[in-house]
This record gives structure tokens, C-alpha cells and sequence, in this order.
């Protein structure tokens, strides 16, 4: 139970990380239109919209830092057998490929005995 708790507690983080970063796509796109103003860009708009873009990027970095951290400590797929599994399956393409290129070669060899 605890661990679907931290799963929900991390998901909701996550969604308030896209939601920042929105608001700072918005923050972003409200600077460039200050500054194509045909009057020319307000100092203080400019400011204010500078302190807030790197305000909500530092408060991004450390969210998602913290959640991959997590991420890296919380192992749900340690006991999967899928990467064996797949790993199995392109050495069995594999083996597959070369045994029709070896077919492929006896044919050649067989095509050339027989003409000759």
C-alpha cells in the first residue's frame, strides 16, 4: 500500500512539474512578446517576467531531481524477466538469420556442383 501511496505522491508531482512548465512556456512567450513591443520592452515587465521564467525553472530542476532520485531508489521491475526474455528473442532472430544464410550459401554451392 505504501509504495502505490508514494506512486500517487509522485505522479502528483510530476503533473505539477508540467503544469510549471506551462507557466513558464507562458512566462517565455509573454517576455518575447515584450520584447517585439513596437514602443520597446518595459525594463520592469522584462524583469518581472526574468525572476519569475528562473524562479519556476530552479523549482522544475529540483522537483525532478528529487523524483528521479526516488525513481532510482524505487526498483517495481527488478524481478521482471523481460529484458531476458527479449534478449532471448533477438539471439533466436538472430540464429534464425544465420541459419538462412547458410541454407542461402548450400543452395549457391549445390547450383554450382551441378552446373559444373
Amino acid at each position: 500500500m505504501a509504495e502505490q501511496q508514494s506512486q500517487n505522491t509522485s505522479l502528483q508531482k510530476l503533473h505539477v512539474v508540467e503544469k510549471r512548465i506551462v507557466r513558464v512556456l507562458e512566462v517565455a512567450g509573454g517576455m518575447m512578446d515584450e520584447l517585439a513591443n513596437s514602443s520597446g520592452p518595459r525594463v520592469d515587465v522584462l524583469n518581472s517576467h526574468c525572476r519569475e521564467f528562473m524562479k519556476s525553472i530552479k523549482e522544475i530542476q529540483v522537483t525532478l531531481r528529487e523524483e528521479i532520485k526516488s525513481a532510482c531508489e524505487y526498483r517495481p521491475f527488478e524481478k521482471c524477466d523481460y529484458s531476458s526474455r527479449i534478449s532471448n528473442e533477438i539471439c533466436c532472430k538472430k540464429l534464425e538469420y544465420v541459419i538462412e544464410q547458410l541454407d542461402n550459401m548450400k543452395q549457391s554451392s549445390d547450383q554450382y556442383h551441378n552446373a559444373g
